[in-house]
């Protein structure tokens, strides 16, 4: 089973979520647009959430690791230069 921490984003509240998981990431996604966390889960505002970048991980402890680091930045620029970082691994 695969670890992943991820950071999703919803244009209709122009916010990001992070999260971490070690089940499948598409369902994850399914299950917080479908607000199957509860009413009182941030995710559940909208249903409009969309990856933006994904990180996969060595096991769970490490997804979790990465998700608390990434929180306490607790900025949409350190965010979005992650991105960047990202993009700059792929070759178009």
């Amino acid at each position: 089973m695969s670890s992943h921490t991820y950071i999703l984003y919803s244009t209709t509240l122009n916010k990001f979520y992070i999260g971490a998981c070690h089940e499948d990431l598409d369902q994850r996604i399914e299950n917080h647009n479908a607000g199957a966390y509860g009413s009182k889960n941030f995710t559940s505002n909208t249903n409009d959430w969309v990856l933006f970048l994904k990180f996969d991980c060595d096991d769970y402890a490490h997804a979790i690791r990465l998700e608390r680091k990434i929180k306490s930045m607790k900025s949409s620029v350190y965010i979005r230069s992650k991105l960047n970082i990202a993009k700059s691994f792929i070759k178009i």
